[in-house]
C-alpha cells in the first residue's frame, strides 16, 4: 500500500509538470505587454496578467504606486503571517503537555495549507470581479491561479484606485485568511485526527471564510448594505469563534473532561504568544487601511489602548471572581481586547478604543464563566476568547472559597480534593 502511494505522487507530480509546460503562458505571465488599450486606457481582460479592473496606461505601462505604501503593507503583511505561530504558542501554553505538539503542528500546517489554497482559487472565490446575482454571495474563478493579479498594476477600489500592486494586497488579504482557521484550533483539540483536520480547513476555508470575505470586502450583498468591519472583526472572529463552539459541541468533550485536570502546562508559552499577537496584530489593523497615513497610525494608537484597557479589565475580574490576579487572564483580556477593536479600528478614537477595551475584558470574561458552568469543551477557550484556566489558587477566606469550590464539582458530577498548596481539583 506504501508503494501504491509513492507511486500515486510520483504520477501526479508528472501530471503537473507537463501541465505547467503546457501551459507556459499561465506559468510565466508577462507584465505590461503592449496591447491595444480601450477607451478608458485600461487593458482588456484577455491575457494571463492583464485585468480591466486593475489601473494600466494607454502605452500598456503599469499605473504609478506609492512605493512607501507598498513597503508598509508588504511590512504589515509579514506581521499578521507572525500571528500565527503567535497563535501556536498561546495555545500550546495553554494545552495539556500531552497535547502541545499536536496543537502547534495543526496552527503551523495552516499556513502551508491556506498559502497553497488562496492561490490556487481561494482569492478569487474571496475577491474575484464583482457581478450581479449569485456573485453577491461568492467570486467566482477569473483570479484563479492568480490570472490577471498584477504585481505592478494597482486595483480599481470603487470609483479610486490603490496605492499599491494588486498581488501586494492579494498576499496582505492571504494572512488574514491563515490565521483565521488556525483560531479554530483551540476548540478542537484532543478530538481530531491530523488528516481530518487538514480536510476540514480546506473544505472551511472554500465554504465559510472565502464565501464571508466576499460578503463583506469583495462587493457582496453586507459590503453593498453598508456594513463596515474594517480589519475582520466579522470575517475573522467571528467565523472562527462560532465555528470552534460548534466543533466542539458535535465532537463531544474530551476524555476525562471534569473528572481529570485539564490546566494550561506551560504559561510562560502562553504570555509569550499573547505578546506575538499583540505585536503583530498592529498589522492586523493599522494595515487594513491599506495605505501609510494618519488613518492608520489612529487604527495603531487604538488597537494598544484597547488592548491594554482589556487586560487590565480580565485581570481585575479575575481577581474579583478568584481572589487571585492571574497572569493567564492578563493574556487573554489581551487577546479579547484584540478582537473587539479589530473592526472598529478605523473608526473609534482613543475614548471609544477604552470603552470598547472594558468592554471586551469584562464580558469575554462572563462568556468563559458562562461556558464553563455549560460544560462546553471548548478547550481554549476559543469562543469565550481564550479563559482562565479551570482551577484556581485560593488565599483568602479558606472555608468560604473550599464551599463555592466543592458546589461546582458537585455539579459537575464529581469529588473536590486539595492539596497542601491549596490546588483545587475536581475528580470523578
Amino acid at each position: 500500500m506504501p508503494n501504491k502511494k509513492l507511486i500515486m505522487v510520483v504520477l501526479l507530480t508528472i501530471i503537473i509538470i507537463i501541465g505547467s509546460i503546457a501551459f507556459e503562458g499561465v506559468v510565466y505571465a508577462d507584465h505590461g505587454r503592449e496591447v491595444t488599450p480601450n477607451e478608458n486606457g485600461s487593458i482588456p481582460f484577455v491575457e494571463p496578467d492583464q485585468n480591466p479592473h486593475e489601473c494600466w496606461t494607454a502605452d500598456g505601462e503599469p499605473c504609478p504606486i506609492d512605493h512607501g505604501d507598498t513597503a508598509w503593507m508588504l511590512t504589515a503583511s509579514a506581521l499578521v503571517l507572525f500571528m500565527t505561530p503567535g497563535v501556536a504558542f498561546f495555545y500550546g501554553g495553554l494545552a495539556r503537555s500531552k497535547n502541545v505538539v499536536s496543537t502547534i503542528g495543526m496552527c503551523f500546517i495552516v499556513i502551508g495549507i491556506i498559502s497553497v489554497q488562496w492561490v490556487l482559487y481561494g482569492y478569487s472565490l474571496a475577491f474575484g470581479p464583482p457581478t450581479e446575482g449569485v456573485h453577491n454571495f461568492v467570486g467566482d474563478f477569473s483570479y484563479a491561479l492568480l490570472n490577471g493579479v498584477s504585481h505592478e498594476a494597482p486595483l480599481r477600489v470603487g470609483d479610486s484606485w490603490m496605492s499599491i500592486p494588486h498581488q501586494t494586497f492579494m498576499i496582505f488579504q492571504a494572512m488574514f485568511a491563515i490565521i483565521t482557521p488556525a483560531l479554530i484550533v483551540g476548540g478542537l483539540v484532543d478530538r481530531m485526527k491530523f488528516s481530518a483536520f487538514v480536510i476540514f480547513i480546506v473544505l472551511w476555508a472554500t465554504f465559510v471564510y472565502d464565501p464571508v470575505a466576499h460578503w463583506v470586502w469583495g462587493g457582496g450583498f453586507l459590503m453593498d448594505m453598508g456594513a463596515l468591519d474594517y480589519a475582520g472583526g466579522t470575517v475573522v472572529h467571528i467565523t472562527s469563534g462560532w465555528s470552534a463552539l460548534a466543533g466542539a459541541l458535535i465532537l463531544g468533550r474530551r476524555i476525562g473532561y471534569g473528572k481529570i485536570p485539564m490546566e494550561s502546562h506551560n504559561i510562560p508559552m502562553v504570555v509569550l504568544g499573547a505578546a506575538i499577537l499583540w505585536f503583530g496584530w498592529f498589522g492586523f489593523n493599522a494595515g487594513s487601511g491599506l495605505a501609510a497615513d494618519g488613518r492608520d497610525t489612529s487604527a495603531f494608537v487604538v488597537t494598544n489602548t484597547a488592548t491594554a484597557m482589556a487586560s487590565l479589565a480580565w485581570v481585575f475580574m479575575s481577581w474579583a471572581h478568584t481572589g487571585k490576579p492571574s497572569i493567564v487572564g492578563a493574556a487573554s483580556g489581551a487577546v479579547a481586547g484584540l478582537v473587539a477593536i479589530t473592526p472598529a479600528s478605523g473608526f473609534v478614537g482613543v475614548m471609544g478604543a477604552i470603552i470598547i477595551g472594558l468592554a471586551a475584558g469584562i464580558i469575554c470574561y462572563a462568556a468563559v464563566v458562562f461556558k464553563n458552568r455549560r460544560r462546553w469543551d471548548d478547550a481554549l477557550d476559543v469562543w469565550g476568547i481564550h479563559g482562565d484556566g479551570r482551577y484556581s489558587r485560593c488565599n483568602i477566606n479558606w472555608s468560604t472559597c473550599k464551599r463555592a469550590y466543592w458546589r461546582r464539582c458537585w455539579r459537575m458530577g464529581g469529588q473536590l480534593h486539595a492539596d497542601s498548596n491549596k490546588l483545587f481539583r475536581c475528580w470523578g
